[in-house]
């Protein structure tokens, strides 16, 4: 059985306002929905990913709810941005077309479609944030774990 394929390094699977660019199920509508209501929880999914899991979801959801209540507008921001630069060095993907200080406008001008794109991008790339780091980690590494059995094409010899 073939490995699936992975997008493209250095080009991003959807656009900033792609909430309906999942394909035919389109639930990535729902994590757009989960943002909107709360948008801490994509944040901390999405960080916990690009991190690696080395600092817990919870405690990146924490920052950012204390940073989007304190320092509603640079706070969260610059905290945003930093992820998603991470992000996209680690995919080579490139900034979107505001500029040199791309990845701070978009979070600036709009987190929500900016949080909803890099859940979006993880998914993509067989990083879904919803299970988080361990469970991502354990479909890298058993990548044929929970799945049926190959059905036998026509012509091959049974045992």
């Amino acid at each position: 059985m073939a490995a699936p394929q992975l997008p493209p390094r250095g080009k991003w699977t959807t656009r900033i306002c792609g909430c309906f660019e999942d394909g035919p199920n389109n639930k990535g509508i729902l994590s757009c929905w989960v943002t909107c209501v709360c948008l801490c929880l994509t944040f901390a999914r999405n960080a916990e990913m690009v991190d690696y899991g080395r600092t817990p979801a919870y405690t990146l959801g924490r920052n950012y709810l204390v940073l989007l209540s304190f320092v509603p507008v640079l706070g969260a921001t610059l905290y945003g941005c930093t992820y998603r630069t991470k992000l996209r060095h680690h995919f080579d993907l490139p900034e979107q077309p505001c500029g040199p200080s791309g990845d701070c406008c978009v979070h600036h001008l709009c987190c929500f479609c900016a949080l909803c794109q890099e859940h979006r991008e993880l998914k993509n790339r067989h990083m879904n944030p919803v299970g988080g780091w361990r469970a991502a980690y354990a479909r890298i590494m058993n990548p044929t774990e929970n799945r049926a059995a190959p059905i036998p094409e026509s012509g091959m010899a049974r045992n």
